[in-house]
């Protein structure tokens, strides 16, 4: 009994459970401001929301069995289920097998519109044989997949994926990947990842400042522009995030430069500061689009 509870927490953190919060952030941002949803584009973002969970889950599996070799040089990814040997490798590959029949049912329902999904699936198979290899593609292909989960949402809705927004999502995941490069610099070198041969501590530095700008500038153009704030108060909501985005950036750049924390799901869900700002951020935003879309309220507060 002992033994079948380790396999099944095993399995459990095989399919990596914290990270489907990259899934559920990204995907429903298509319903944020949508002047009207209908049921059927809910429940058909939620229907895209687990098909990016199932697929994602699928890649880490197989990416955990081509990498266990090289995952087992590493001081902290040596302790992976298949690297450690606590998971055969024909057991993953079932498992995975089994997530890509589910991610099959799930295509089938709306096929096309569920092509964002499919073409992350082939990128990430050239990512795990190629991609993965050449520094600098390797994380733009990673970052790739995050702009592909907002583009499901918007294929869903049937609406246009704003541009800005595409450009925020690109480059926020790359100040987050290249963070993560760096961290592993620090703790293993590039014995573990080939690509790390083509970075440097200076290097990583220039390119999280390089990031850190464009995605600054663009999620603020993002709001003041195509936001779903509209253009008669997309200014005020870009002057109101200025600062909170700012401190956000500047707590990114803290936590990599001077704590030396490069994970960046420890960094965006367990760090107090980050989530204290992120929530205030987010409730500032919340209250704007509320007195916007109800502008009788927005009389009643103003009186």
């Amino acid at each position: 009994m002992e033994t079948r509870k380790h396999l099944v927490a095993d399995l459990a953190a095989l399919i990596r459970p914290s990270h489907a919060a990259k899934a559920i952030l990204l995907v429903p941002v298509a319903l944020i401001g949508a002047p009207s949803v209908s049921l059927a584009e809910v429940v058909g973002v939620i229907w895209a929301t687990v098909a990016f969970m199932v697929a994602s889950a699928a890649v880490y599996i197989g990416n955990d069995i081509a990498d266990r070799h090289r995952d087992r040089l590493h001081p902290v990814k040596r302790n992976r289920p298949i690297a450690a040997g606590r998971v055969g490798v024909l057991t993953a590959g079932a498992c995975c097998v089994v997530l890509l029949a589910v991610l099959t049912a799930i295509v089938a329902r709306a096929p096309a519109s569920s092509w964002p999904v499919l073409v992350y699936l082939v990128l990430n198979v050239a990512y795990s044989r190629l991609l993965k290899h050449i520094p600098l593609v390797d994380v733009g292909a990673v970052a790739v997949g995050f702009v592909l989960r907002v583009v499901q949402g918007y294929e869903v809705t049937g609406d246009r994926a704003p541009a800005w927004l595409l450009i925020t999502v690109f480059s926020m995941s790359l100040l987050l990947l290249i963070g993560k490069r760096r961290q592993e610099l620090l703790e293993a070198g590039a014995v573990h990842r080939p690509a790390l041969r083509g970075y440097s501590m200076e290097l990583t530095n220039w390119l999280l400042q390089i990031a850190s700008v464009l995605a600054l500038v663009s999620g603020l153009m993002y709001l003041r522009d195509e936001g779903p704030f509209g253009p008669q108060h997309g200014q005020t909501a870009m002057m109101l995030s200025t600062p909170f985005a700012l401190f956000a950036l500047f707590r990114y750049l803290q936590m990599q430069l001077v704590d030396k924390e490069g994970d960046p799901v420890r960094v965006l869900l367990r760090d107090r500061v980050m989530v204290a700002n992120s929530m205030l951020w987010a409730a500032t935003l919340g209250v704007m689009l509320v007195l916007v879309h109800h502008p009788s309220l927005a009389a009643v507060v103003h009186l």
